[in-house]
């Protein structure tokens, strides 16, 4: 899971679907990105694969259950099912076909987010990275992109916040100056050292003990940063 927004991809033929869902996952700290068949949502997993795919099954131009076979061909990402489809041997059929999960319609939006977020969480723990990440009194919710110190929240930029998730999720390990600027701003950016050493800056006086000695991002001289917990 990449440390900019969540990408959640929702294929869906009805335009409802689509303009309530969009903003509830924009205020949620997703990115949404949409298909309205079949064809469009597997070109769009192929062009920039999501962090979620949310599928319905009555698409116009091919069954939901051949697209997601077709999707799991190149697609290792969860997948949840999104559909008027009640019956259990549907569902069967779509977890068996590589669904991670079904939600029937109508649905209420607190569900499918919090189906999206353990969609989420199983990928973390499968790259072997907490979910959530405690250092004495900050906390890190990589799921809700959410950031604490003693349960009050610390306003962080959304450049900040994924500068931080790339060190977290990084678990340790360096990670260059020219990985971190391509990660968070783009290959435009990967020789704006200075730059980087701005936000860095900013970062450890939101997050640190001691910014003056900083305790949790680490300077790595003429490399990058690390990520090491107290």
């Amino acid at each position: 899971m990449s440390a900019h927004r969540p990408r959640i991809l929702v294929i869906d033929d009805e335009p409802q679907i689509h303009r309530f869902l969009s903003p509830a996952l924009e205020a949620a700290g997703y990115e949404p990105a949409r298909a309205d068949t079949a064809a469009e949502g597997l070109r769009e997993i192929a062009r920039k694969p999501p962090d979620v795919v949310v599928l319905d099954l009555g698409l116009p131009d091919m069954d939901g259950k051949q697209a997601l076979e077709k999707a799991r061909a190149f697609y290792r990402g969860p997948i949840i099912i999104l559909s008027a489809r009640d019956r259990e041997t549907e569902k069967i059929d779509a977890l068996d076909l590589g669904a991670n999960d079904y939600v029937a319609k109508p649905f209420g939006v607190g569900e499918l987010l919090a189906r999206i977020r353990a969609a989420l969480r199983q990928q973390l723990q499968e790259a072997g990275v907490a979910a959530v990440v405690s250092e004495g009194d900050l906390t890190i919710d990589l799921v809700r992109r959410l950031v604490t110190r003693a349960n009050v929240p610390v306003r962080l930029s959304p450049r900040e916040y994924d500068l931080l998730a790339q060190l977290v999720e990084g678990g340790g390990k360096v990670i260059t100056h020219r990985q971190l600027l391509t990660a968070v701003w783009g290959q435009a950016h990967e020789q704006d050292v200075q730059y980087l050493r701005v936000f860095v800056g900013q970062l450890r006086h939101k997050i640190e003990p001691d910014p003056s000695t900083p305790v949790l991002i680490l300077t790595e001289p003429g490399v990058g940063y690390r990520w090491r917990p107290r």
